[in-house]
Formats: C-alpha cells, structure tokens, sequence
C-alpha cells in the first residue's frame, strides 16, 4: 500500500521503519522539523534518510496530501487529519492511541493511566473520524500496568512495542482487504485534559 505517516519521535520513526520493512511504499511523512533537544525530528531524520518527501506538522491537508495514498497512519501524531484529507484516500486513516479506547482519550492517556491507579491498559489502532480519538476500533489488546510502573517505563516496555505491532498488523489486513470497524461504547467513554493545561 501507499502509506502517508503523520508523527513524531522515536515512535514515529519505528512505525516508518515497520511499515516500510512489511513491504509498503511510504510516500510522505509530517512531522515537526526538529524534537525536544532541538535535532531534527526522528521521523523526519530517517524519512530523509529514505528520499521520502517530508511535511511539517499541521500543513497536511486535503490540498497537500500526495495523489494516490492508500492510507494515512498517524503516529505520535496530535495533527487532526479532517475528512476531506481523509476523502482523498483509498480506505481512510487510522491511528494508534496508548489506552483501551473509549477509556482515556486525550493526549496524556499513559499520564492519567498511572494518575488513576488503573492496573489494566492498553493500545488501540482506531479509524480516525471527526471525534477526538473516537472513531471505529481497528484491532486493541491489553497490558498490565505493574506496580511502581511510570508513564516512561508503561511506555517503553509495553505500550510502544505493542503500537508498532499492532500498526503494522493492522495495515497488513487492510491491504489484504480485511477492513475491522468496530463502533466504540459511548456509554464508558472517559476524556481527561492535557497535562500541561
């Protein structure tokens, strides 16, 4: 497939690496231009690294998007990729939240994971769709959350691993045409703020 990446950071750049080595064609990357250290952003670093045409994040749009992407994957992504970007694809996109969705939506899933002493969580790739985090599940597993856990160590040993996996599972069965749409259950759906707000 002809594969869009939205993201960021080392996770951004793992999803790149899978996806590419599954057999797909990445045909352009968004991104921030430099990280937190002020270095080229990871994803953009080894989308360059490719000769793939790189983005900067928030510029994506119904008319900036390359022709003939398959799939937008968003990955570490906080751009909100509208319906008509969406529309100019063949299937859509999807994303990978770090909760078991409904639960936690929002930026800061893992932080609030800990906050609330849950002691199951989880990943999940979703449809995008016009709700924060709120579109159709695509495929979702859980993890547990082990005592003295933080939102780095959740997320390293067990939530980033388990993203990239199911990323790249999941645009294996799209490509095969196995599309999985699975509503959300509205009535247990949480959303809690940005940390830094």
């Amino acid at each position: 497939m002809n594969i869009y990446i939205c993201g960021q950071k080392h996770f951004g750049a793992e999803a790149f690496t899978a996806l590419l080595n599954a057999g797909h064609r990445i045909v352009g990357v968004s991104s921030p231009a430099t990280g937190s250290e002020g270095s080229t952003d990871r994803l953009k670093a080894v989308a360059e690294a490719n000769d793939v045409p790189w983005m900067k994040s928030g510029l994506l749009s119904e008319n900036t998007i390359p022709e003939q992407v398959d799939l937008i994957v968003t990955a570490h992504s906080h751009d909100f990729v509208r319906a008509p970007t969406r529309a100019r694809t063949t299937y859509g996109a999807i994303g990978y939240h770090p909760s078991l969705l409904p639960l936690h939506r929002g930026k800061d899933a893992v932080i609030w994971t800990i906050r609330m002493g849950d002691k199951v969580t989880g990943g999940t790739v979703y449809w995008l769709n016009e709700a924060m985090d709120g579109g159709p599940i695509a495929a979702q597993e859980h993890v547990f959350v082990l005592p003295g856990d933080t939102p780095e160590t959740l997320w390293k040993r067990d939530l980033a691993p388990l993203g990239i996996r199911l990323l790249t599972q999941v645009c294996a069965d799209i490509a095969e045409g196995k599309i999985v749409k699975i509503e959300q259950n509205e009535s247990i759906a949480t959303t809690e703020p940005s940390i830094k707000r």
